[in-house]
């Protein structure tokens, strides 16, 4: 006689996600070959064998499973073991879902406002203020910015580091010998 029927994973509850694959495995401790296990669900018959393989299950595998044992010495003596019964219930994927998007999108938000906070922080503490950019020349001022040498006396090439100029300022006299008005300035570049 068989005796003793279990399922694996064990009962009373086994709670799943809807998309998760499930194996049920019904084993008896007692009884002797042949040994034929029928599978139930919700009191109806679902399947033959040792293994119940759900595969990737949803919601409408839920439900009370359980695994009758027999064994049959000739045909006036069969024996039958009843397993515990093991609900299975499955929750949808939705719910997990919307949470995980829910955590990613904060977590990549407080990510986003950091890189924001430790620019923002570097640019006005740690660098000081932009530098300020040289005035444009006023009307009738020149500016020289570059000095091109296109042709060069006999020497090899020289590649020199590039330095500011140095600026002389004077006041030179006008035509007729009077000083000229303070806005007509004129540089020399050395």
């Amino acid at each position: 006689p068989v005796a003793n029927a279990t399922i694996t994973p064990g009962p009373p509850a086994h709670q799943v996600r809807a998309g998760d694959p499930v194996t049920l495995r019904c084993s008896v401790q007692v009884g002797s070959a042949p040994v034929t296990f029928t599978w139930l669900r919700d009191g109806q018959e679902v399947a033959q064998g040792p293994v119940l393989e759900l595969g990737d299950i949803d919601v409408g595998h839920s439900g009370t499973y359980q695994c009758v044992a027999t064994n049959q010495l000739d045909r006036h003596h069969v024996f039958r073991a009843l397993s515990p019964e093991l609900v299975l219930e499955v929750t949808p994927w939705g719910h997990r879902g919307t949470v995980s998007a829910g955590v990613c999108g904060s977590l990549l938000f407080l990510v986003v406002l950091m890189a924001v906070i430790v620019g923002w922080h570097r640019r006005h503490h740690l660098g000081g203020a932009l530098p300020e950019t040289p005035a444009s020349p006023e009307e009738g001022e020149v500016l020289y910015t570059h000095v091109v040498i296109t042709k060069q006396a006999q020497r090899s090439p020289y590649v020199g580091v590039l330095q500011d100029p140095q600026v002389t300022y004077t006041e030179l006299p006008g035509p007729h010998g009077q000083l000229r008005e303070p806005n007509d300035i004129y540089e020399n570049v050395l």
